[in-house]
């Protein structure tokens, strides 16, 4: 079995081989109680469900709380319904390590806090840093962001600062979806 780790949590994908959609609607659901211990309602949550849910494409939920816009995103998992259970699994465990005490609603909203055109901002991440739309393995992007980094790095002889943050502002913006 494939374990999945992200922010600091570890947990068993979910291999789904059978009704794709009718469990895309159970995890949206999952996403939206789980969301209810804010006191928020199926209003407050963004989640238009993939009608086809066996294609290999992203799920991504968008909430919004205490004047933020929240946003979290999975695309590493074969089928968009597998990606959306990661989606439903990841706040689920965050929200109870908000209950157990282990972590402040402040920490939760500054983990999942993201700007409106935050999609938009990863195509130009990849672009700039010379990869293809759906690479996604961060090995891989930390090599093309190492590699690019070092030619404009200011300590050297042609060093260029700003194309130095450009890369650096990419790479966070990548990793920060991928971690």
């Amino acid at each position: 079995m494939t374990l999945i780790k992200i922010k600091g949590h570890e947990f068993s994908a979910k291999s789904i081989k059978d009704s794709y959609n009718r469990r895309s609607q159970k995890f949206k659901n999952n996403i939206i109680i789980s969301l209810k211990y804010f006191g928020l309602t199926e209003d407050d949550v963004e989640l238009d469900l993939e009608p086809v849910a066996i294609k290999n494409i992203l799920a991504s939920v968008t909430w919004y709380m205490e004047g933020s816009r929240l946003h979290y995103s999975y695309n590493r998992c074969n089928k968009y319904a597998e990606n959306l259970y990661v989606v439903s699994k990841l706040i689920e465990l965050e929200i109870k390590a908000i209950i157990d005490g282990n972590k402040t609603v402040e920490e939760f909203i500054k983990d999942f806090e993201e700007e409106d055109d935050v999609e938009e901002e990863r195509k130009k991440a990849r672009e700039l840093l010379g990869l293809e739309q759906d690479i996604i393995d961060l090995k891989i992007i930390n090599k093309k962001y190492k590699d690019l980094s070092k030619n404009c790095h200011p300590d050297t002889e042609n060093g260029d600062v700003e194309k130095f943050k450009e890369l650096n502002k990419a790479h966070k913006v990548l990793k920060r979806e991928l971690e």
